[in-house]
């Protein structure tokens, strides 16, 4: 049996059981997303919040008291394939862990380790939104004085699909869909991503809801997403499958 440390915050289990119940009755995908998420504004961003290392055993966490970008994002896939509290704990094992083996290895450290990890309910559709979508092979968690970002996980050589942040035009921006998974691309060696959230749709406007670790919030806010990725190198996009 994996040990297990739960922290459920503001919810409980009769209260998740509820929420959960009333999101699985959304038939769409992004809609469910974006029901499940809205739930979690204004949560405090605590990062750090998984147990295990190269030296120490990894422990199956699920904590809603705070959240950083990826956990953030790895709770609300899980609730989206659940209706109950039970469901989304057997869930959770599927989307943080490869073939939902619970172990620091298996753990899907990276935002593409979920399109490679997770065909069953994601598919990265970057390079489909625009012809202006680039292609990098990427060595990832190798820096590139050789050393390892997480001391512990093999490197794996990676095709990452990126759409470069001056490609973001009216047409890519209009192929976004609310429930995308987003993810903000890096030119670090070793990194596929550097943040992640989640695409939220209100008419013309387009947010990202995401866990911001930015002094001024430390929490789940949403942010207009065009004025976000400006500066930033792109975007990758993973897309639930229904």
């Amino acid at each position: 049996m994996d040990k297990e440390h739960i922290v459920l915050g503001r919810f409980s289990p009769d209260v998740l059981d509820g929420i959960l119940a009333e999101a699985f009755a959304i038939a769409g995908a992004g809609q469910r997303i974006a029901f499940l998420s809205n739930a979690f504004l204004g949560l405090e961003y605590q990062e750090s919040t998984l147990i295990g290392s190269e030296h120490a055993p990894e422990v199956f966490v699920i904590n809603l008291q705070g959240v950083d970008c990826l956990t953030f994002i790895e709770y609300i896939e899980a609730m989206r394939l659940s209706k109950s509290f039970t469901e989304f704990r057997t869930n959770l094992r599927r989307v943080r862990y490869e073939s939902g083996v619970v172990s620091f290895s298996k753990r899907n450290h990276f935002f593409t380790d979920w399109a490679e990890n997770n065909t069953d309910f994601i598919r990265d559709v970057t390079g489909e939104m625009t012809a202006c979508a680039k292609r990098v092979r990427k060595i990832l968690n190798m820096r590139d004085d050789g050393t390892f970002l997480l001391p512990g996980i093999q490197p794996a050589e990676h095709e990452i699909d990126y759409i470069p942040s001056h490609a973001i035009d009216d047409s890519a921006m209009n192929s976004l869909k609310t429930g995308d998974y987003l993810g903000i691309y890096s030119n670090v060696h070793g990194l596929d991503v550097s943040h992640v959230g989640i695409v939220i749709r209100d008419g013309k406007m387009v947010f990202l809801r995401h866990a911001s670790s930015q002094k001024e919030y430390r929490s789940v806010i949403d942010h207009y997403l065009k004025k976000f990725v400006f500066h930033e190198q792109g975007i990758v996009v993973l897309r639930p499958k229904a």
